[in-house]
């Protein structure tokens, strides 16, 4: 359990200004903040982003498991926001895109059934031509034959004076050029009905892919709309997430601000506790030794001066250590007063060494230690010892002398916890110290 050090004695007074210090160099820091990830739906950022979530679970250990959720669930969207908002543009840019491709397919599919229109036109108009063109000449044709042909021979015995073949040479000629240009006019517009007939297959065929390719467009476009609301409505939820987060955070944050507090008071009454306990001890051992030298009788055996005096309260891994560390909710570093052990609730808790219960807290009246239980071992070293063991299930023993190893009471997550732990103190005189040093 994460607590400040009792607010007496020089070693507090020393532990109260490295925290001003401390928080005097974050003052400008920015508060922990999860990396945005580049795009939230390969498993690569997944894992990035689960791996940052995790790292911040692991300092909010001894965070209430409501306001760390809370915390954690703030941090995931406030991390996924600028992705949904990349997706959002990026999905908008696609339909400005797609609007404009469907507007010139549009376009050119106008130009198209246009140019379709006007080869349909012209070639009627040739068609008529052609017609006219081949009528006139069959007409010549009738009418030569009619009058006996055109040939020099018809002409000559037809003739009735020299006036008379004179004109008839002259009509023969010019009816041989009407029908020659008519002939070389029909050529020509058969074979401009055929080119104009080759255009427009040419441009029918450029007409129907315009077609498909305006469908297709039309669709995109759609697409890309549908793709845009759906971002849109993501980025909706999560900024409505993000204010619903925000607000828990804030309301819980002041809920355990106040458990701090109360925490806070309860170690400054057990350190006070202890210490008048430290202090009465130690008067005791001065006057039994004071009354051992007057008897002559050799001082009570010694215990070595570091290590080893305390077994382990339980079989299991250290999930976090003695010392200072950042609470990112809090934005601010403050001291894990002992040693947690991972280990499951309802982990049988050993005492570390034999002693006397002096305390059993519930949960209702520790702040955020949860059940908590105090043994005293005496005056070792100099000190008087005190192991506590926090956030625990519930008690098999509340009071009187215990033995090391007895089992005492069973793991939990009771108070300011995320999961089930043991978290664990030694105490000098009252004072927090690292268990390491004892262990």
């Amino acid at each position: 359990m994460s607590a400040l050090p009792p607010e007496t004695t020089p070693t507090r007074r020393f532990r109260r200004g490295r925290w001003v210090v401390l928080l005097t160099v974050l003052a400008t820091a920015a508060g922990l903040a999860l990396a945005p990830v580049g795009n939230a739906d390969t498993r690569g950022d997944k894992a990035r982003l689960d791996k940052q979530i995790s790292a911040l679970r692991s300092q909010l250990g001894e965070t209430t498991k409501d306001l760390a959720d809370a915390y954690i669930a703030l941090k995931r969207t406030q991390a996924e926001l600028p992705v949904a908002q990349r997706e959002l543009t990026a999905a908008q840019a696609k339909v400005v895109a797609a609007e404009q491709h469907n507007q010139q397919v549009a376009e050119q599919l106008a130009v198209a059934q246009a140019n379709e229109a006007k080869a349909v036109d012209v070639l009627a108009t040739n068609a008529k031509d052609t017609q006219q063109t081949s009528d006139l000449i069959g007409d010549l044709a009738r009418r030569t034959y009619q009058q006996g042909g055109m040939g020099e021979l018809s002409v000559a015995l037809n003739a009735t004076s020299p006036d008379d073949f004179a004109t008839r040479v002259v009509l023969v000629d010019t009816v041989m050029r009407l029908q020659n240009g008519a002939l070389r006019r029909l050529s020509t517009q058969e074979a401009e009905g055929k080119a104009v007939q080759s255009h427009l297959s040419a441009v029918r065929r450029q007409v129907a892919i315009l077609k498909i390719q305006a469908e297709n467009a039309v669709a995109a476009a759609q697409s890309a709309r549908d793709v845009a609301a759906t971002a849109k409505q993501r980025l909706d939820l999560l900024q409505a997430a993000q204010k619903k987060y925000a607000a828990a955070v804030a309301v819980k944050k002041a809920r355990e601000t106040e458990n701090l507090q109360k925490m806070q008071a309860q170690s400054n009454k057990l350190a006070a506790i202890l210490a008048a306990r430290a202090r009465a001890a130690k008067l005791a051992a001065a006057r039994a030794a004071a009354a051992r030298r007057r008897a002559n009788q050799a001082p009570a055996p010694g215990i070595p001066s570091s290590g080893g005096f305390l077994s382990y309260p339980v079989d299991g891994p250290t999930s976090s250590e003695f010392g200072m560390r950042f609470d990112p909710v809090a934005q601010r570093y403050q001291l894990h007063a002992g040693l947690d052990f991972a280990v499951n609730c309802g982990t049988p808790v050993h005492a570390a060494a034999s002693g006397d219960v002096i305390m059993a807290v519930p949960e209702s009246a520790s702040g955020g230690y949860g059940n908590q239980l105090v043994v005293d071992h005496g005056i070792v070293r100099g000190v008087d010892l005190t192991t506590t063991y926090n956030h625990l299930s519930s008690w098999v023993v509340t009071g009187g002398h215990v033995s090391r190893g007895q089992v005492i009471a069973y793991s939990g997550t009771t108070g300011m916890s995320t999961g089930c732990h043991l978290h664990f103190e030694t105490r000098e005189d009252g004072n927090p110290v690292n268990p390491r040093t004892w262990l």
